[in-house]
């Protein structure tokens, strides 16, 4: 999607050039953040993922309040909300949401330095036979899904798992892939994607960002 161009090769070049050419040091600074970053979605795009989203979830399900829909911690829970107020607002019924923090089932957990935050899980209804669909932000190398899913299993055991992701940008290192997808996006191991939300960024929209120092 014009990720790659923009994080490839060619911005060494316009980094040198402009460096050179431009005198002043907050400008230079500013045009290296531009050339740094591509917004691969805007907010237009992203309201009419969360529709698709909505619709995509309900299509299998005669009573629209069957799926329990999950957001993961942080960003999957604000993208979860949306959906989950897309539909009441078309359909006037609002399905059971949940809230997830995976940090302890994660697989390095006990390998990190440092003592990892803590986030809230909220799920106050019983998980047993429910068909279950986990939302979150960016689907990466799959450990966080994976998580994920270890602990819904620590809360009940639901008739199947879905899982529906804003951004999938490839690198896999685990056999999991996404159900419901915003888009793909090919990147780089030294790039990050970043999905803002107007709860917690103050916009909304999706940025490939090259990797700091590389």
């Amino acid at each position: 999607m014009g990720s790659s161009f923009l994080t490839g090769p060619i911005i060494t070049f316009f980094q040198l050039f402009y460096t050179m050419s431009i005198p002043n040091f907050r400008d230079k600074i500013t045009l290296r953040y531009f050339l740094e970053q591509a917004k691969i979605m805007t907010e237009e795009d992203l309201n009419r993922t969360y529709l698709r989203f909505a619709h995509q979830f309900l299509e299998p399900y005669e009573d629209p309040a069957e799926p329990v829909i999950i957001g993961m911690q942080t960003r999957g829970v604000y993208m979860g909300r949306r959906i989950v107020q897309i539909i009441e607002d078309k359909l006037q019924i609002r399905p059971d949401f949940g809230v997830l923090d995976v940090t302890f089932y994660r697989d390095d957990f006990r390998t990190k330095l440092k003592m990892p935050e803590v986030k809230v899980t909220e799920i106050p209804f019983d998980l047993f036979n429910r068909d279950v669909i986990l939302v979150d932000d960016v689907l990466y190398t799959g450990r966080t899904v994976r998580s994920a899913m270890d602990a819904l299993m620590a809360y009940g055991r639901p008739r199947n798992i879905r899982f529906c992701c804003m951004i999938d940008r490839g690198h896999r290192e685990l056999p999991i892939n996404a159900d419901y997808v915003g888009q793909f996006i090919p990147t780089h191991a030294n790039e990050e994607v970043l999905v803002k939300v107007k709860e917690l960024d103050g916009e909304d929209a999706v940025y490939v960002i090259k990797g700091r120092g590389d």
